[in-house]
């Protein structure tokens, strides 16, 4: 190996802190992002938004000009995939036979959407909704439905679900679970956002199950359920979930579980090699199981810098940030900070019927996690007290006469 080189496999929101966090630290190596996309890395977010909202173009989506690049000397390698990993060698092989050697490998490589096995889910205008190219075609179709089918009541079904109505669509949002996020949010949140999209005036149809998608070559025309329902659609939306992308790193004998295992640090079993992003499962002092997979903004780019760091010899340093979360569905935004659990209890705070408040999650008598609805000053405040461990009672939590703020640690007095 002539020079020394990081390559990271991946050119989402991880794989790009990396490059942008190596460089900021003067990494003076070489530094070679590879992406199976044929874009340059963008910001997934505004895609089931803004984007398909017609609020913001693709050049708005970058997450830096082209010149970016090269003015750094980052090596962008888009549109192409790598398929092996060579660890002995140190080498990355890409889908055109190129090799990249390494000093370090990153795997960010992220996750896929999870397929509908059913009838008919092949058929045209059934959209996924995760990368830009899957963004704009269904934009386009956006421009001439009336009626819209999502399958899957998840951040990202309910995202779309609030542009298209806010477009005129007729939607309906079918999903297996009682309850809208069911896998993410308490059930007193999930019971308020019910009301309010159901207030937007989106139809919401739970506890069911797609069995087949009707239509042609001409496109999907309806989504019948298992219960007999025929829902008219001139598109259907699928959010079922996601796939984390470990197939490269099984391959090559990593350990691979649920996502790509790391340690606290971000490493992999091979010391040569880290995974970050939503493909790496992780130790984290916040998570019930003590080991979870994150999919979230925050999340990679806070991992993207703790390696970057520990790969300029700055530690090592154990990744140990809270995670926190947020969507944006029409006039909701949601916030989390903390992860929730099975068997938490639940404490209301805010006005009953309203848009603006928050759900505490405690276990144990222990706060874990707090979901805000239209309340972002009181998602940082939280952030702050469970990060700090700071005790709050329930009875603290559910009266809004109470200033929270108040909990937090006093800042030493000036000398």
């Amino acid at each position: 190996m002539t020079q020394r080189t990081v390559a990271i496999i991946g050119a989402g929101q991880a794989g790009f802190q990396v490059a942008v966090s190596l460089r900021e630290l003067h990494y003076d190596g070489r530094i070679v992002v590879i992406g199976d996309e044929r874009h340059a890395p963008y910001q997934r977010p505004p895609l089931s938004k803004v984007y398909l909202l017609g609020e913001c173009d693709e050049a708005q989506l970058a997450l830096r000009p082209d010149t970016y690049y090269a003015q750094r000397q980052i090596d962008l390698i888009t549109g192409k995939r790598a398929v092996a990993i060579d660890r002995t060698r140190r080498k990355v092989a890409l889908e055109d036979d190129s090799i990249i050697d390494y000093e370090h490998l990153v795997i960010a490589t992220g996750a896929r959407n999870r397929p509908l096995p059913v009838p008919g889910a092949e058929l045209p205008n059934v959209f996924f909704l995760r990368t830009l190219d899957e963004a704009s075609a269904l934009k386009a179709q956006m421009a001439h439905a009336k009626t819209a089918v999502v399958i899957g009541a998840g951040f990202i079904g309910l995202e779309f679900a609030a542009s298209a109505k806010k477009q005129g669509i007729d939607v309906t949002v079918l999903d297996v679970a009682d309850r809208p996020m069911a896998r993410a949010l308490s059930k007193t949140m999930s019971a308020i956002f019910a009301r309010e999209h159901e207030k937007l005036g989106v139809k919401l149809k739970f506890s069911t199950q797609v069995m087949h998608l009707l239509g042609g070559p001409g496109g999907v025309t309806a989504v019948e359920t298992v219960d007999g329902q025929v829902l008219p659609a001139d598109l259907v939306v699928i959010g079922i979930g996601v796939i984390p992308n470990v197939d490269l790193a099984a391959t090559c004998d990593l350990v691979v579980e649920n996502g790509v295992v790391v340690d606290e640090f971000l490493q992999t079993s091979d010391p040569h090699i880290s995974a970050v992003g939503d493909v790496a499962a992780h130790p984290n002092p916040y998570a019930p199981g003590g080991r979870v997979r994150l999919e979230s903004i925050q999340n990679a780019s806070d991992q993207a810098r703790c390696v970057a760091a520990r790969i300029m010899g700055q530690g090592p340093v154990a990744y140990n940030a809270l995670p926190w979360f947020w969507s944006t569905q029409g006039p909701l935004r949601l916030q989390m900070a903390g992860l929730p659990a099975s068997g938490c209890e639940e404490v209301f705070r805010g006005e009953p019927g309203g848009s603006v408040c928050s759900v505490f999650l405690f276990r144990e008598d222990k706060l874990v996690c707090v979901e805000t609805l239209n309340r972002p000053a009181e998602h940082m405040l939280a952030r702050k007290l469970i990060a700090n461990r700071v005790p709050v009672t329930q009875q603290q939590a559910a009266d809004l006469t109470f200033d929270l703020k108040s909990l937090l640690p006093k800042p030493p007095a000036a000398s």
